[in-house]
């Protein structure tokens, strides 16, 4: 079986040095390898062949066959790694709570402990006849949320 490890550390050896990082590597029954990664600034397909090719060098089909994917994530995929959220400061993201919240708002800032959302609520102040827009950050560990995902929203 090839481990998990093995190709993190040859696929951080060919991103080093690059604006590249590794978000995930799973490997599923059969030697099938998913790799995926990221970049600051967008993830080429001549890229992913590039790794592709070295991960493949890196292993023997003699002794042992085995399947491999690389490929950049999905927009909509959700953010992984403390990295994707330090890259996405300052756009609108979806975040679902293990509580089962759901809301929208900007990522402010994150580290490697967790991130903080400003969302916008409709609050009626007292006395008021309208509501007026409020913003509230929220803070949140990333083992309190189910997903966070880059939100899309057309105009």
């Amino acid at each position: 079986m090839i481990e998990k490890e093995f190709i993190k550390e040859v696929t951080d050896e060919f991103l080093q040095g690059t604006t590249m990082f590794l978000v995930d590597v799973i490997i599923n029954p059969g030697n099938v390898i998913v790799v995926e990664i990221d970049s600051d600034e967008g993830v080429a397909i001549d890229d992913c062949i590039a790794l592709s090719r070295y991960i493949e060098s890196k292993l023997n089909r003699d002794e042992e066959d085995f399947e491999l994917e690389v490929g950049s994530v999905g927009l909509t995929s959700p953010l992984k790694i403390p990295r994707q959220y330090k890259k996405n400061e300052g756009n609108e993201v979806e975040v679902l709570t293990k509580t089962g919240q759901k809301l929208s708002g900007i990522l402010k800032l994150s580290d490697d402990n967790g991130f903080t959302v400003t969302v916008t609520k409709m609050v009626k102040p007292e006395g008021a006849k309208k509501k007026i827009a409020m913003e509230e950050d929220l803070s949140f560990a990333y083992d309190e949320v189910k997903y966070t995902k880059y939100l899309i929203r057309f105009k």
